[in-house]
């Protein structure tokens, strides 16, 4: 038995090893390719990094602790460089995924915190979809495509899910370029300011309500795979990094 479990463990922290390897090799890819898209990239990063160190040294000669203070303005520095990094690839997946069918559902998948996505609740043959999320705030729908198609498949869904739903919430988002739209990487950002308004044990009681109201027939495939899609798999392994 203790044979077994030592066996275990190590099989265990092996595949730990594995993962966190794997992570590495992803950020260091998308690295790369940032690189070659994003001249700014490298200049941004080092003068964060640099920035940061320096001041953090500066503020440590106050007390006569600079010595001391270098390593924290080294790890501060370092921190900020990759918070940078991070930045700079989410905003080039978003602009290669922009206008791209599915897009937005693809930008929902990737919320960070507790929420229940599903995506093209309803649609049109014509790649118009509607996506619904269940969280704190309690039911968002988001519709992307054509503005007067959607606006439409939008109110539809709105109504059926009232009917279940009661007095839970329902905000509507359309996404896009135009007056009263969110574009598109502003949606995450939308979503979390919302104010919470439920909580866990009635998100999974709306969740059980509505699944009924999956997805059938004419509902369009889940979101594009943007050009950086490799990108996206990276900001998912910093995340879990962090």
């Amino acid at each position: 038995m203790a044979k077994q479990d030592k066996a275990a463990k190590k099989e265990a922290a092996k595949q730990r090893r594995q993962a966190s390897v794997g992570r590495v090799k992803q950020i260091f890819e998308a690295f790369k390719m940032q690189r070659r898209e994003d001249k700014l990239l490298l200049p941004l990063m080092l003068g964060a990094f640099l920035g940061v160190t320096v001041v953090v040294f500066l503020l440590g000669m106050i007390w006569g602790l600079h010595w001391v203070f270098l390593p924290v303005g080294l790890a501060f520095g370092l921190l900020a460089a990759v918070i940078i990094f991070g930045r700079r690839v989410q905003a080039t997946v978003f602009r290669k995924a922009e206008g791209q069918p599915g897009a937005a559902g693809w930008a929902l998948d990737n919320l960070r915190g507790r929420w229940v996505v599903s995506q093209a609740v309803a649609g049109t043959q014509q790649l118009d979809a509607v996506h619904r999320i269940i969280g704190r705030p309690g039911i968002v729908l988001v519709g992307e495509g054509s503005p007067g198609r959607v606006k439409n498949l939008v109110s539809q869904e709105k109504k059926r899910v009232s009917r279940l739903v009661g007095d839970t919430p329902i905000y509507e988002m359309i996404v896009g370029d135009e007056e009263g739209q969110v574009p598109l990487p502003k949606l995450q950002r939308r979503i979390m300011k919302l104010p919470r308004n439920i909580g866990p044990a009635q998100i999974d009681n709306i969740e059980n309500r509505l699944s009924a109201l999956a997805s059938r027939g004419n509902a369009m495939p889940k979101g594009p795979v943007p050009q950086g899609a490799k990108m996206r798999n990276v900001s998912r392994a910093m995340r879990r990094a962090k």
